[in-house]
């Protein structure tokens, strides 16, 4: 569950580039040339992150792009929308049961900026209050038959 967030919002439909997206949108970029500033994509960092687990191209379902959106005008048209984020900003997830979370931070497939230039992230962890739990659970009647589900699996 997503618990607080100070961007507003996130994007679920986006998805990650794949290393030949990468080479058309920003050029070659290759480890050669550039060693550790190469141009990573989102598909290959989570299918190595993945293998470290046994995972593999068919466990990698969805991905939830973090401080982005997309919005979609009344023609159908994705149109991408960058979160003005600044230092501080934040979301905070909450997992009540063992959950493998898999990051990348790279740029958004529709960032319309033509420089390859992912952004710093930071990440910390923390156990939760039990009223996060008790909140997450009781907030929509579809969030309570999931925790039930969730009880139900892992309890």
């Amino acid at each position: 569950a997503i618990t607080a967030d100070t961007c507003g919002w996130s994007d679920s439909l986006g998805g990650v580039l794949c290393a030949e997206e990468v080479a058309e949108k920003y050029g070659a970029g290759r480890y050669q040339e550039l060693r550790n500033g190469f141009f990573r994509n989102g598909t290959d960092n989570l299918l190595v992150e993945l293998g470290k687990w046994g995972l593999g191209l068919s466990d990698l379902l969805m991905t939830l792009n973090l401080f982005s959106r997309v919005n979609v005008d009344d023609a159908g048209r994705f149109h991408f929308v960058e979160c003005n984020s600044k230092a501080g900003d934040y979301i905070e997830l909450y997992a009540p049961m063992d959950t493998l979370v898999v990051l990348t931070a790279l740029q958004h497939p529709m960032d319309p900026t033509p420089e390859y230039a992912p952004k710093p992230l930071k990440l910390s962890w923390m156990n939760a209050d039990a009223s996060v739990a008790e909140h997450c659970r009781t907030s929509r009647p579809e969030n309570e038959r999931g925790f039930i589900n969730t009880d139900r699996l892992f309890a």
